[in-house]
């Protein structure tokens, strides 16, 4: 599967952004996918997964209340939600697939991985 994030940019703190991920291929629907994020000078990091019926979600808790995954199917994508952004968020965000089981934090699970987009929260 190839993986196309988008939908990053500059925000002040406090505001929101959406970012998608468009995946390639018709077995969408049994991965797992995932979004990351790596600031500058710091190891990737997990934000949230989602399983592939989207019932399912996890998040690290820096983000839990103000982020939301989804995902939509029917059209290959998935989605990050992000409300009232923190200057701590600001890194380039990648989004992420898997097929095995489990809701794994760790880089290395992932098989298949977009090319990152930054999101950039001014203080």
């Amino acid at each position: 599967v190839q993986l196309q994030a988008s939908g990053g940019g500059l925000v002040p703190a406090g505001g929101s952004l959406r970012l998608s991920c468009a995946a390639s291929g018709r077995t969408f629907s049994t991965y797992r996918m995932a979004w990351f994020r790596q600031a500058p000078g710091k190891e990737r990091e997990f934000v949230a997964v989602i399983g592939w019926n989207g019932v399912s979600t996890y998040y690290t808790d820096s983000v839990k209340g103000r982020f939301t995954i989804s995902r939509d199917n029917a059209k290959n994508t998935v989605y990050l939600q992000m409300n009232s952004l923190k200057p701590e968020d600001t890194a380039l965000y990648y989004c992420a697939a898997k097929t095995s089981l489990g809701f794994d934090p760790k880089a290395a699970a992932y098989s298949y991985w977009g090319q990152g987009t930054q999101v950039t929260v001014s203080s």
